[in-house]
């Protein structure tokens, strides 16, 4: 089977904002020999001034995973930090990746200006340096493909350029991996700005039918709709954007809102319920895996799994260098 790597940086409980990207990744695993890595690394990149419990929130996004589908008899699930070639490989296309490459990384410039912003350095080696340690994740693995955002494109085509870089220079050892571009719906949160736990406005995978009720009470709706029978503009109102997603009968919702045939409180209720239909069996399969031996037993055992292709890719990567 053709190979795919990916992965998330464990910064906080995953939201419903995520979770097209997991489902994506569960839906691949019948047909690629799958890696998916917890990038505790990367998280570093920019938050390590802050306080990070790193070991919760490792644990934590490898429980949303599971809980959504990815199978550990299918996929190696593993932190990045505990295969340490990760590390050794980053180092070694260091020494000839021209810096430019990285420097013209479209996210390095706009993150670097969003986070100065908000009070973050991150004018640091690490910063600079991730994507080609993304590239090193990709490559260890000889991954085929990366299932990515189209945000996410320009990280992929520098992974090709490190891998055709190497084996022009040394030896073919690497494949040129192609990204495989989910569709990933654009979801803001309940305030209208963009979802994030940092803003308290996202829906979580781990909601009870509560905490879903509450949060979409919260979602704004037409400011120009008074009373239930006012026409509404389903373009304008955040409920709708989540219908648009979420809700099969969507024509019928967009109808009735511009009819006034039926009142906010009442959509909010149906996207309430919809909504829960879709986390409920996210909730189920987290109450067996809530158990944290569980989830530790897995991360363990997708380490084994992935230090052993990594520790196979180095060795062919050792002799090339003649290092």
């Amino acid at each position: 089977m053709p190979r795919i790597l990916s992965g998330m940086r464990p910064t906080g409980s995953l939201h419903i904002g995520h979770l097209s990207v997991i489902q994506n990744w569960v839906a691949l695993q019948a047909q690629y020999e799958s890696y998916f890595a917890i990038a505790d690394w990367h998280a570093l990149t920019t938050g390590y001034a802050d306080a990070l419990d790193l070991p919760a929130l490792r644990r934590e996004i490898a429980l949303d995973w599971l809980s959504v589908g990815i199978d550990p008899e299918q996929s190696a699930v593993f932190i990045q930090s505990h295969v340490l070639e990760h590390a050794e490989l980053h180092l070694l296309f260091s020494m000839f990746t021209p810096l430019s490459w990285l420097e013209r990384v479209p996210t390095y410039k706009d993150q670097i200006q969003q986070l100065g912003q908000e009070g973050k350095d991150i004018s640091t080696y690490g910063f600079l340096g991730y994507p080609l340690l993304q590239a090193a994740d990709i490559l260890i693995y000889k991954a085929d493909a990366v299932p990515v955002g189209e945000d996410q494109i320009p990280h992929v085509e520098l992974t090709r350029e490190v891998a055709r870089r190497f084996n022009y220079m040394y030896e073919p050892v690497f494949p040129e991996p192609k990204a495989l571009i989910g569709k990933v719906p654009l979801l803001p949160g309940v305030d209208g700005r963009k979802m994030s736990k940092s803003y308290n406005n996202a829906i979580s995978l781990a909601a009870s039918p509560e905490e879903i009720w509450t949060r979409v009470q919260q979602m704004i709706t037409d400011p120009a709709r008074l009373r239930k029978d006012d026409p509404g503009h389903p373009e304008v109102c955040i409920v709708h954007k989540f219908h648009e997603i979420y809700t099969p009968e969507i024509e019928e919702v967009r109808e009735n809102c511009r009819g006034g045939k039926i009142g906010c409180v009442a959509c909010k209720k149906n996207l309430a319920a919809n909504l829960d239909k879709l986390l409920a069996p996210i909730r189920e399969r987290r109450l067996y895996w809530a158990d944290g031996k569980r989830v530790d037993k897995v991360l363990q055992e997708g380490a084994e799994k992935a230090r052993v292709t990594a520790q196979e890719t180095m060795k062919e990567v050792r002799q090339a260098m003649g290092v």
